[in-house]
């Protein structure tokens, strides 16, 4: 924690002759981005690994035919299956699972009075008016929703808004043009239904978290819906799948 709160206090000293009082909250954007910069290698590697996946379907439908009495079976011949075409069922999780790290570090750093048995000179940082380890609740308390900390949360949530209706339509579009073949897997055609929806879980998120975690999620979903416009390009139905967040 001592370590990661002196990263985030030096990128604030770099970029406090632009940015003044918000150059912390501006050094918070600046690391979620070189978190997501570091870790779009394995975007890529899983926006292939979807492709795959897709293109496996019909042979995955067939298998499931062929072997729907024998689950063991099943099983032994889909992991056979991904293993000779390189694929993997999963391989759009990794990139959100290993930035989780990153989002509980900040929101434990801007949760905790003292780092080190030092009191956290972190939490005197502010977005504008409002404190960086702060919540809504915490703004809603102080001026309400338009009062000066709340207007800060209002533009936050649209954003957010904003980022979750180009997702879903998006979405919503690529799974109507592509719809899962009736052979698919019990249960994912509820479960694809469900996938436009998830980003405005966001939404509850950011009202509840830490002002400091907030933009970290604000920052990376927003990165995420221009990621993946650009890594689905030229395969929409496997970007409609994949992992919103």
């Amino acid at each position: 924690m001592s370590v990661f709160a002196s990263l985030v206090e030096r990128l604030a000293d770099l970029l406090q002759p632009v940015f003044l009082g918000t150059a912390a909250a501006a050094a918070i954007i600046l690391f979620t981005a070189l978190v997501r910069l570091a870790v779009h290698p394995l975007s890529r590697a899983a926006a292939r690994g979807q492709k795959a996946n897709a293109r496996l379907a019909p042979k995955v439908a067939r298998i499931r035919e062929k072997h729907r009495d024998n689950p063991e079976r099943l099983q032994r011949a889909l992991m056979e299956l991904y293993a000779e075409e390189k694929a993997s069922p999963l391989s759009g999780c990794l990139p959100s699972l290993l930035q989780l790290p990153a989002f509980f570090l900040l929101y434990h750093l801007f949760s905790s009075g003292s780092i080190g048995g030092e009191p956290n000179e972190l939490l005197s940082h502010t977005l504008f008016a409002a404190p960086l380890g702060d919540r809504w609740t915490d703004a809603l308390g102080d001026g309400g929703v338009l009062g000066d900390a709340g207007l800060v949360y209002l533009v936050l949530f649209a954003i957010v808004t904003a980022v979750a209706v180009f997702n879903y339509r998006r979405t919503k579009r690529q799974m109507a043009a592509n719809p899962l073949p009736q052979e698919s897997a019990p249960g994912m055609g509820a479960m694809t239904s469900f996938l436009p929806l998830l980003s405005f879980g966001t939404l509850i998120t950011v009202a509840v978290v830490p002002l400091a975690a907030a933009l970290y999620i604000v920052t990376s979903t927003t990165w995420s819906a221009v990621e993946r416009v650009v890594l689905y390009r030229d395969m929409p139905a496997a970007g409609a799948r994949a992992n919103p967040l």
